[in-house]
């Protein structure tokens, strides 16, 4: 009973292992492709996430949307087996309109509707730490409306209120086979919300120099009322009844100083160095409906720390109406190697990206990009489990999109 009681909260303590790899930065296509940057040039209504302030600098009102597939996998290996993750694709969209309340208006207003947050990993039923996590999946939007208002030639500022939705789904064996051998499961899923703010400042120092500062507050994702599902044999039942559970996830804060540099008519450079909050990850806390001698409330430390992440991305206008990018980030991760979990393995990630967008008219852009991540191979133990192992993490990241300036 103890190792059942024992796996029970391992499932449950491993829920703050998210790092890095649920933070997503692919709100807008062209940035994507510029390898993360987006901050300090204003390109489209993207503009609503990566700087509020720049959205008073469009000449027209503004729709955009994309479609992104991340396909993601993971290896692991404890030096006696060697297991690959299930391929699985998770497809944000990104939505957002907005521009200038009448033509030349300093004043700008839009609605962004991005995930920010979201990816998962599922591992196959029978893999060696199927009682630490065998799925988990985390989604979440934001939907941001948005005020912008240009002071003068040079300087805008922007910000828009927050309101995150989504939803947290694990799953979880449990060390107690039924009289076919199959082992016990541990189903949570969950529904939650938020609410932040992201702001901008956006300077236009000369047609060839943009600078952007943002800031992008913490959402603490509430989750109440969550279901938790218990599939274990009769004689347990009342020992891990189905109950509901409560928990917070606080999806950091993130800050950004951005530069742009347009030494001519058809090339930019930019650059882009976010510093990002996961401190805030410092303990999960989660609370059941309903608590026996062995299901309890858990509090499991986490210890993340604060990371820089710099992005560098360049644009080419090959002619006036195709451009490409290309670009490249390195993120550091912001998970300790005693910290390692299964369910996102995290490590010190680079990304090189590449794209291009083409104008069949003069108001319409279709936009394509691609991305490619890998991470270290990393090597470290989930204290909590004691569950040791080497990972490496790959990514594909397609993504296609289009805009329209009425």
């Amino acid at each position: 009973m103890k190792k059942l009681f024992l796996s029970a909260s391992l499932f449950l303590g491993s829920l703050a292992a998210f790092g890095a790899g649920y933070q997503l930065n692919m709100q807008g296509l062209r940035q994507l492709a510029m390898g993360g940057t987006g901050s300090a040039w204003v390109w489209d209504a993207s503009t609503i996430f990566y700087n509020p302030g720049g959205l008073a600098c469009l000449k027209n009102i503004q729709i955009y949307c994309n479609v992104i597939d991340i396909i993601p996998r993971t290896g692991y290996s404890n030096g006696v087996e060697n297991q690959m993750s299930v391929k699985k694709t998770f497809t944000p969209i990104n939505f957002y309109l907005g521009g200038p309340i009448r033509q030349g208006s300093p004043w700008a207003v839009g609605i962004g509707v991005y995930e920010p947050f979201g990816n998962g990993l599922q591992w196959n039923g029978d893999w060696v730490g199927r009682y630490i996590d065998q799925s988990t999946t985390l989604k979440v939007y934001f939907v941001q409306p948005t005020l912008s208002y240009r002071v003068g030639s040079v300087l805008s500022v922007g910000a828009g209120m927050v309101y995150a939705l989504g939803s947290l789904d694990m799953n979880r064996a449990l060390p107690v086979q039924d009289q076919n051998g199959n082992d016990g499961q541990a189903v949570l899923h969950g529904t939650g919300n938020g609410v932040g703010f992201n702001a901008g400042v956006h300077f236009k120092m000369s047609d060839g120099l943009q600078i952007g500062l943002t800031y992008r507050s913490q959402v603490s994702f509430d989750v109440n009322g969550g279901s938790a599902q218990f599939n274990v044999p009769f004689a347990l039942r009342n020992y891990f009844p189905n109950t509901n559970f409560g928990t917070t996830i606080p999806l950091p804060q993130v800050a950004t100083l951005g530069f742009a540099v347009r030494p001519g008519e058809r090339l930019t450079f930019q650059f882009d160095l976010n510093y990002t909050g996961w401190n805030s990850l410092d303990t999960l806390r989660v609370n059941f409906g309903q608590q026996t001698t062995y299901l309890r409330n858990i509090a499991a430390p986490r210890k993340y720390k604060n990371v820089f992440t710099p992005r560098l991305g360049v644009n080419v206008k090959l002619s006036r109406a195709f451009s490409v990018m290309g670009g490249i980030a390195y993120d550091p991760t912001p998970v300790p190697d005693n910290y390692l979990s299964p369910d996102l393995p995290d490590a010190n990630r680079v990304t090189l990206s590449c794209g291009f967008a083409f104008k069949p008219m003069p108001r319409l852009t279709i936009l394509a990009a691609y991305e490619g991540m890998t991470t270290v191979k990393r090597t470290g133990i989930y204290e909590y489990a004691q569950f040791y192992g080497t990972y490496q993490s790959t990514a594909s990241v397609p993504g296609i999109g289009v805009y329209y300036n009425f």
